[in-house]
């Protein structure tokens, strides 16, 4: 079952899934400076590629660092195909489309930057294809999850907002995410807009399979939700900047110190006026991003 009609960028490229799916990613500088290592973005659950768009050509751009981007819609977001069966919108299938992806560009290993979710898919990678992570970012994420933030992200994809304008579509990502993000610039909100919704023919819609919401259901705001230390741990030898939000209601303060003690490489960085996730285009995050990057490219 195909996704509504949406523009396809001249950046997009499309490939097959193993079960047969249409899925979609964005490559930005696709050919050039191959010496320096690509960046795979990953987004978070309900996100898309556009959450990249601002980084991904600060990156492919840099004046001494340019790299290849490539940032991934999962099966039932963005420009890619809607899964008929949404119980295989989870974790291992997208990770398993990820590889197919990555295949099909002849990418055999990169830095990996996951916002939430992506950031959980790059821990199933790691235990999957580990020769494929040079580096890791991860923006909001670690291996344990505040519950209160999966219970507010399970309302809103149960609830989806319906704006009848992109002035709407503003308003309403401000009264959903005003109080934690303190620090967002008018540009800011109309990129969030821009970023969660799609109009077509004056309708305006979220931009991802609505039975997405049907995999938080079984979510149970008492009970205690698995870790993954395990997979963390897999990535102990692997390069690593930790982003938080200062505000984050899904990665903890104490889980990111727990990090620090497990990863003692790991660089961390914390968004003050932000919280889940940070806007990875906004202050000083692609600077540090770039010379995260450049750091692993000196060692590969």
């Amino acid at each position: 079952m195909s996704n509504s009609v949406q523009s396809v960028d001249i950046n997009s490229i499309f490939f097959s899934s193993r079960d047969g799916l249409r899925l979609h990613a964005k490559v930005h500088n696709p050919v050039q400076h191959s010496e320096n290592l690509p960046v795979i973005c990953l987004p978070g659950l309900s996100r898309n590629v556009r959450d990249f768009d601002r980084l991904a050509l600060f990156l492919a751009s840099h004046a001494d660092e340019p790299r290849r981007v490539v940032a991934f819609d999962y099966r039932g977001r963005g420009l890619s195909e809607y899964d008929r069966d949404w119980q295989n919108y989870n974790v291992i299938t997208e990770a398993e489309d990820v590889v197919a992806g990555l295949t099909a560009m002849g990418i055999e290993h990169g830095i990996f930057i996951g916002t939430s979710r992506g950031g959980l898919i790059t821990m199933v990678l790691a235990g999957m294809r580990p020769s494929a992570i040079k580096g890791v970012v991860f923006n909001d994420i670690g291996p344990v999850i505040d519950g209160s933030g999966l219970m507010q992200i399970r309302a809103y994809l149960s609830r989806p907002a319906k704006p009848k304008s992109w002035a709407e579509a503003i308003e309403t990502q401000k009264v959903l995410m005003g109080k934690s993000f303190t620090t967002f610039t008018d540009d800011d909100w109309a990129h969030e807009a821009e970023c969660r919704y799609v109009n077509e023919d004056g309708v305006f819609k979220a931009n991802y399979d609505p039975n997405l919401a049907k995999t938080m259901k079984a979510l149970d705001a008492g009970a205690r939700l698995p870790s993954a230390w395990p997979q963390f741990v897999g990535l102990s030898k692997v390069p690593l900047l930790a982003i938080r939000g200062k505000n984050s209601n899904i990665l903890a303060a104490r889980t990111l110190q727990q990090m620090s003690e497990v990863h003692p490489d790991m660089e961390s960085l914390e968004i003050e006026g932000q919280g889940h996730p940070p806007a990875l285009h906004s202050g000083n995050i692609p600077k540090k991003i770039a010379q995260f990057a450049a750091k692993i490219d000196i060692y590969h």
